[in-house]
């Protein structure tokens, strides 16, 4: 029977979310707005599905939850700055509704489980803030149609959160190592039953019971699980094709712990054991993440990480005879995005792709167009180092066809390795005041450790 890990200490007090308005509003008065007036938030409304009588599955606002630690539907927050006093506004119990779904959270336990001053029903919200003439920070497309804010401000307070949002305090922290500590055994189950796994669906649906069972009923995003050639789809969703006589699989999961996500990568051999060109790759992109976890402190550039990364995998290609000439010439062409063309990571929190990041996806070079953080890293921040190397005919071919291009690829060499697919190794890792910390590091990643865990125990399907 699967249990659920061992919360730690700290999740057993409420989410800070009192202390987190104060830093918004810390953000606000540092950057042109006035340390008086009201945060004004609502949550995400439920929405029905399309010609039925069903609800969409529900996902709080992030921003929302950020300053409230609140799950619920139909809820609206304010914050005093002046008082530093906080309302939650919640759904008032609808005597007809208890019938189909049960009791709602009522006033009184929502003020024992929230970080907030006071709780009142949803009703009286839009009398409060339609009285207000102090200034309002609000979200501007996240404000109900019929609701009029007298003195609203729209610049500050959207990027104020995902700002702050970057910098994870000792709970949140705490959140996103139970997901992975969740995620970890799941993957692991996947690895004992993929030996005898007649298809990917079969290892999707069991990567999901587990998590379900240790208590993370949902995704932080949808899993991919590819075999073979589809290892080398960065996204790929189908996760229902057969597995025989595929070479390796690519698990990408993550569970997702009060609001908090894991994003967790693996690839092994389908039968428990790595062929040759198979295990140089893996071994390759290993070397990858761990000279650049290596590199992880407060005040990195990631660009600097990401460049560490192509210039190992140039090297590594090179030694195999995949790519061939001057390494200056391939980095000038960037021949390594070929194999390459992900960025290194991204910051990971309440998304799986969090905010703060300072993308630009309009880069001309194209070793940095879908780099996700730009800039420094500083402490508190929990990035995903997620190196890999893929042999996809639809980004390779262009450079086999391109006469400046095709001189730096060997194409006998490279027909020995399109059976590999793809390998992607990604672990979580919190920026620390001293360094960094894996909050992955319950799960193994070294290629005889794979084979190990393969082998291990009873298959379970």
């Amino acid at each position: 029977m699967d249990t659920p890990p061992p919360k730690e200490p700290i999740l057993g007090g409420k989410y800070p979310a009192k202390d987190h308005a104060r830093r918004v509003v810390d953000w606000i008065a540092a950057n042109g707005g006035e340390r008086k007036g009201i945060i004004y938030l609502e949550g995400q409304k439920t929405i029905m599905i399309e010609d039925k009588d069903q609800e969409v599955q529900f996902h709080q606002r992030r921003h929302f939850y950020y300053l409230t630690g609140c799950p619920l539907p139909e809820c609206f927050f304010t914050y005093d700055i002046d008082t530093d006093k906080s309302t939650l506004y919640i759904p008032p119990v609808d005597p007809d509704e208890v019938i189909w779904s049960g009791l709602p959270v009522t006033v009184e336990e929502a003020a024992e489980l929230y970080d907030v001053d006071f709780v009142l029903p949803n009703t009286s919200v839009k009398a409060h803030i339609s009285s207000l003439n102090s200034p309002i920070y609000a979200i501007e497309d996240r404000i109900s149609p019929d609701l009029r804010l007298a003195s609203p401000n729209f610049a500050l307070l959207r990027r104020a959160i995902e700002t702050c949002r970057i910098r994870k305090d000792a709970y949140e922290a705490a959140l996103v190592r139970h997901a992975n500590k969740v995620s970890a055994a799941a993957h692991t189950a996947v690895l004992r039953a993929a030996r005898h796994a007649p298809n990917e669906q079969n290892l999707y649906g069991l990567f999901l019971q587990k998590c379900i069972a240790q208590g993370c009923h949902e995704q932080a995003y949808h899993p991919i699980v590819a075999g073979g050639h589809n290892c080398a789809t960065l996204h790929y969703i189908r996760n229902d094709l057969g597995l025989s006589k595929k070479l390796n699989l690519l698990i990408d999961a993550g569970a997702e712990y009060q609001c908090y996500a894991a994003d967790v990568t693996r690839t092994f051999p389908l039968n428990g054991r790595w062929t040759r060109e198979s295990r140089e790759i893996y071994e390759l992109v290993h070397e990858m993440q761990r000279q650049t976890m290596e590199m992880c402190r407060p005040g990195l550039k990631w660009e600097d990480a990401h460049e560490r990364a192509h210039k190992i995998a140039i090297e590594g290609l090179l030694k195999l005879g995949i790519l061939k000439g001057e390494k200056e010439q391939l980095w000038e062409k960037r021949i390594s995005t070929a194999f390459f063309p992900h960025g290194l990571g991204h910051y990971l929190g309440m998304d799986t792709h969090d905010v703060g990041g300072n993308a630009n996806y309009a880069d001309e070079d194209p070793m940095f167009r879908y780099l996700r953080i730009r800039g420094q890293v500083p402490e508190g921040a929990i990035v995903t180092v997620e190196p890999g190397v893929y042999f996809c005919r639809f980004i390779i071919e262009p450079f086999l066809k391109d006469d400046e291009t095709k001189k730096f690829i060997d194409e006998g060499v490279l027909d020995r390795y399109w059976d590999v697919g793809g390998v992607r190794i990604e672990d979580d890792v919190l920026i620390t005041k001293d360094g960094w910390d894996n909050l992955t590091g319950l799960l193994p990643s070294g290629a005889d450790e794979v084979e190990r865990l393969m082998t291990e125990g009873e298959p379970k399907l």
